[in-house]
């Protein structure tokens, strides 16, 4: 196994992929992950935190929906999570490239 903080790096920031062609922010770490975890050093923990982080992402998304009916709270629950979903994967890749294992906030545990 070697070790490659540039590749946990770019996991991590492969998630804002979404930003730039509109879909991605899942399918392109999990692939990363999936052909590197058993390559790179630490891969593992940073992927299934990545990924965990997208699903409840996903999860929340779909959560937010209805509450769109009630006054609205569901558009304030897009506006933050688009805030969480471009700043926590930023903070994460430079504590990554530090050498820390960053944990992302309400994140379920899909993966374990």
């Amino acid at each position: 196994m070697r070790e490659d903080r540039q590749l946990i790096v770019i996991t991590h920031l492969s998630q804002l992929v979404t930003l730039v062609i509109g879909f991605g922010s899942l399918i392109l770490p999990l692939i990363i992950w999936l052909t590197q975890k058993e390559k790179v050093y630490q891969m593992e923990e940073h992927g299934k935190n990545i990924i965990n982080f997208q699903l409840s992402l996903i999860v929340y998304c779909i959560i937010c929906v209805p509450l769109i009916l009630f006054c609205g709270i569901g558009l304030v629950g897009f506006i933050v999570l688009g805030i969480i979903a471009i700043v926590i994967p930023v903070i994460n890749a430079i504590k990554a490239s530090n050498g820390e294992i960053p944990k992302y906030p309400l994140s379920f545990n899909f993966i374990s």
